[in-house]
């Protein structure tokens, strides 16, 4: 099982969310923690409890993962203190919403940066040095939206279907080498993504999964040394659906879910 007590984790979209709560369960098992956001008032605050609670050490990296420098920016910033990285956690995401004519192609590219390109080159900074040390884990935060083509967030999913053919090859990479490799999926969970994206949460889910449920299911799978984990029954029986249905009509009705309301 992976010892968590005293190593090093990096959690990105550390300030709200997701984020925060792995950034919470990680240091209360005694995991030393970089929180990486664009949000810096946020992640001091949460640095600063998760410190006085559990003793931990924090590094707060403010940056924005859209910008192409991003990671090597923080890749520099952690070599400088003299850390090493044993798991990450691409958490980070950006949603937009709508019908695809009308969004911002600016925010569409900012989203497959963040979703996409931060994700991987993350990977790239912290990876080869869990190798090497042969220990280590990387959690890759997808969506059950993966699994289907989705009208209204077709970018979105498409995005996080990426997320999981990559953490899938990953892990099969690295299963023998004592890194482990974790694609989680969450469904509709209670994040502040969908409002930014300008989407309604009950719209898809009227009883949306808590972030502490959504990080347990991730450690519980990562421990167990899963290459991939659905988090809440309900989501685990829709993506059995999507991948049984043909791809038309698991879209058709995903749709008919994601259809802005007028």
């Amino acid at each position: 099982m992976f010892q968590y007590q005293g190593k090093t984790a990096l959690v990105t979209g550390a300030s709200a969310g997701i984020g925060a709560e792995f950034t919470r369960e990680l240091a209360a098992r005694g995991m030393n923690v970089i929180l990486v956001a664009r949000n810096e008032a946020a992640m001091n605050e949460l640095a600063d409890e998760v410190r006085g609670q559990h003793g931990v050490q924090t590094l707060v990296i403010s940056v924005d993962l859209s910008q192409e420098t991003a990671a090597a920016e923080v890749a520099e910033k952690v070599a400088a203190i003299d850390w090493e990285v044993d798991l990450l956690v691409n958490n980070a995401g950006f949603l937009t919403y709508g019908p695809f004519e009308t969004n911002d192609p600016a925010e569409e590219r900012k989203e497959i940066l963040v979703n996409v390109a931060a994700l991987v080159a993350m990977t790239h900074e912290f990876l080869p040095g869990m190798l090497a040390r042969k220990n280590g884990g990387v959690i890759n935060v997808a969506s059950i939206a993966a699994f289907q083509a989705i009208p209204y967030m077709a970018i979105y999913a498409a995005t996080k279907a990426f997320v999981v053919s990559f953490s899938i090859g990953l892990y099969q990479e690295c299963r023998k080498r004592n890194v482990h490799i974790l694609g989680l999926c969450p469904g509709t969970t209670s994040t502040e993504i969908f409002a930014r994206g300008g989407a309604n949460i009950l719209q898809f889910d009227p009883a949306p999964r808590k972030v502490d449920q959504v990080v347990a299911t991730a450690l519980k799978a990562f421990e167990r040394k899963r290459c991939l984990a659905v988090d809440g029954w309900k989501n685990r029986l829709m993506s059995y659906g999507a991948k049984l249905a043909p791809r038309e009509l698991s879209a058709w009705f995903a749709g008919k879910m994601a259809r802005p309301k007028t």
